[in-house]
């Protein structure tokens, strides 16, 4: 009896590929993992309106919330492990958090290809904290795959951070609140740079420098009209010394993959940059 080491996780939404099995190739194209993607739960199929009724149906005061599709996925290691002694150590001496985070990882590169492949741009990745239920551990290679196992835990949802110099200068609510009451506003750097960190996060060096480069760009426009604060005069001098750095960084992508030392590059300009724009907030916000 072969024992494999899994990860699984559910979501109450629809990831997009269809259910099914996928193998996922990592070094020199050798499988590393088989990913499986199941639906637990579907919503109510409703009929197609008829012409008569294609303006919808009466909706009833306080109606029940609409039933919700559940996605479940199981990431499996392709190698078993090689005895059961090993199969028991796996799941009690292995950082299964760890596990859960290249989960996340895998999964997202998966979405990623779907999203390319169905030119579908509202395809979104995951984060562990949006998992309803994260579990790991050991069993068959056929049984995981539906959902049965010799021994698993559960692991704790991360918690999202509360706390901390980040989110006390980011004031989310406040800022949320100032936005959609015109007293603030959306910056387009904001979104360029929240891109090319998703990408960063993702491995994908390539696309984050590129991204990177119009981010930049923009919030050294941007910025101006706030540059009388003194630190955010200092943080925009430090965006344009950056500047040269980051275009040969997004040239060398458009020609492949980025090295080690453009990588780093890349990822200190957009945590300088990410650090100048929560400045910014900062200074909006008052």
């Amino acid at each position: 009896m072969s024992l494999f080491a899994f990860v699984q996780l559910e979501f109450p939404w629809a990831l997009g590929p269809a259910d099914g099995r996928y193998l996922i190739r990592g070094h020199a194209g050798q499988p590393s993992h088989v990913l499986v993607i199941g639906t637990l739960g579907t919503q109510e199929r409703r009929r197609r309106p008829s012409r008569r009724r294609a303006r919808g149906r009466s909706a009833e005061p306080l109606p029940d919330p609409a039933p919700v599709v559940t996605a479940r996925v199981t990431l499996v290691h392709a190698e078993p492990l090689p005895h059961s002694a090993a199969a028991q150590k796996w799941v009690s001496s292995t950082d299964l958090d760890a596990e859960a985070d290249r989960a996340i990882l895998a999964l997202n590169r998966v979405l990623h290809a779907h999203r390319t492949a169905t030119m579908d741009p509202h395809t979104r990745e995951v984060t562990r904290s949006q998992a309803l239920v994260i579990r790991a551990g050991v069993g068959e290679g056929e049984a995981v795959a539906h959902g049965r196992w010799s021994d698993a835990v559960e692991l704790p949802r991360p918690v999202r951070l509360a706390a901390g110099r980040r989110t006390s200068l980011l004031r989310p609510q406040e800022r949320l609140a100032a936005v959609l009451g015109g007293r603030d506003v959306a910056l387009a750097a904001e979104e360029l740079t929240l891109r090319a960190r998703a990408d960063l996060d993702a491995g994908r060096g390539r696309e984050a420098a590129l991204q990177l480069r119009i981010a930049l760009e923009a919030a050294l426009a941007e910025l101006v009209p706030w540059a009388g604060d003194t630190e955010l005069r200092e943080r925009l001098h430090e965006l344009r010394e950056l500047r040269e750095g980051v275009g040969k960084a997004a040239d060398s992508a458009l020609l492949g993959g980025l090295d080690e030392a453009t990588s780093v590059i890349v990822g200190h300009a957009i945590g300088r940059l990410e650090a100048a724009l929560r400045v910014r907030t900062s200074v909006a916000l008052g």
